[in-house]
């Protein structure tokens, strides 16, 4: 190999502008953490701004005044000034909802954000032409972030069913309220506007109230027609996600329990733990990884997992490790790969077990466990590298005897 051509080829990639950009913007994300708060962040306060925004168009610089009076019952709103509270009110709680990466909420900033562009493009008054960029500017944002809106909140789903029920409340009780003269008896306050709203979401219909007009009559079938979409809609965003997440989990246990036999156990979430599932995968050999935290969706598709401290004789009996071939602890912190060892012989004391030492200082102290192969590739690095510089002559007899540890102290005794 021509090692002199290496810095030549390293300068052209270092040289091009999109790898540089590239580079110093992965720095970045990494140094402020943006795994944490970018896309969902930003768009969140962009979401919320435009909501404020509309809001703002739609009631004026005192908006949340005249919110309030509203509320109060000291104000009347017309049917001019109700986009403007469903759209501006949609996006500020929507815009909470995507801090979650909820898909229903990317969805719903999606629709709310295309129906004001609409309104802003058709110069809808209670929005004017000056929003539709900032709106472009949303959608564009939003499409762009869409794979990092992937996670089924129930958090997320309860906000959009609660914001869905007060937004046709407000329509249905300011609609009747604002049709109050085509009822008998005349609707001519807002508590028996609220009343009528009730009764008619609810498909009660107790018949006191009775509308007059076609105008009336279709206002009333909107009411009903809304109110069953959105209580089917709302029960269903709240109540499916639970009841999918119970079954996917009970089927998962039973068909993953049935096939944990003569497999393997690697607990631990780091790059070492990460490899050796992925390698015995490849080879064949059944693998159930074990987890302190639960993985994020997708990550680890059609994998056997077990979410618990793995320094738990019950985490580990789920695991099925008393009928693996054996137990693997490959955590970032060596004590908690001694306990995990321990733990294991506790339960199985027939099963073969590896600890993974990560700190050199720390090897003596993992020993103690006596687990049956210690494997430390970690520390032999150093010594590798110190090795290859000073010259000396690596032999595989070498490496197998520092990376294992005690594997040939185990294969002594049981001589």
């Amino acid at each position: 190999m021509d090692y002199s051509s290496i810095p030549e080829a390293r300068r052209r990639i270092i040289a091009s502008p999109l790898q540089r950009l590239r580079l110093r913007w992965q720095r970045v994300h990494k140094l402020l953490g943006g795994s944490c708060w970018f896309p969902h962040g930003p768009l969140a306060a962009m979401l919320c701004l435009a909501g404020y925004w509309v809001l703002r168009t739609g009631f004026g610089s005192h908006w949340l005044l005249s919110l309030r009076a509203l509320a109060e019952g000291q104000a009347h709103l017309t049917l001019r000034r109700l986009p403007s509270l469903f759209i501006g009110g949609g996006m500020m709680v929507m815009g909470l909802a995507l801090l979650w990466r909820s898909r229903l909420a990317w969805l719903m900033a999606m629709l709310l954000a295309a129906t004001a562009f609409l309104g802003a493009a058709l110069g809808v008054p209670a929005h004017g032409q000056l929003l539709a960029a900032y709106f472009v500017f949303i959608l564009a944002a939003l499409i762009i972030a869409r794979r990092h809106f992937d996670r089924s909140s129930l958090a997320a789903s309860t906000l959009f069913a609660f914001t869905s029920s007060v937004m046709l409340l407000l329509y249905a009780t300011f609609g009747a309220f604002y049709l109050g003269q085509q009822f008998k008896p005349r609707i001519g306050d807002l508590v028996t506007a609220l009343y009528y709203a009730m009764v008619t979401m609810s498909t009660v219909g107790y018949g006191d109230i009775v509308p007059q007009t076609a105008e009336a009559r279709l206002f009333t079938i909107s009411i009903i027609v809304l109110g069953v979409a959105v209580f089917a809609t709302s029960l269903t965003a709240v109540i499916a996600p639970l009841v999918s997440r119970s079954l996917q989990r009970i089927i998962n246990r039973r068909d993953m329990s049935a096939k944990r036999e003569n497999h393997f156990v690697v607990i631990g979430s780091t790059p070492l733990a990460a490899n050796t599932a992925s390698e015995l995968g490849k080879r064949g050999f059944l693998v159930t990884r074990v987890l302190r935290q639960a993985p994020e969706p997708g990550e680890l598709k059609g994998a056997d997992v077990v979410v618990g401290d793995p320094s738990m004789i019950e985490i580990l009996r789920e695991a099925g490790a008393e009928r693996a071939a054996a137990v693997l602890a490959m955590l970032s912190d060596d004590s908690e790969n001694a306990f995990a060892v321990l733990a294991s012989k506790e339960l199985a004391p027939r099963v073969r077990t590896l600890a993974a030492v990560n700190d050199a200082r720390h090897l003596s102290r993992v020993k103690l466990a006596q687990p049956d192969v210690v494997i430390a590739p970690q520390v032999l690095g150093g010594e590798l590298t110190a090795m290859l510089l000073a010259g000396e002559q690596v032999t595989p007899d070498f490496v197998m005897q520092r990376v294992f540890q005690n594997a040939d102290a185990k294969s002594a005794e049981r001589a």
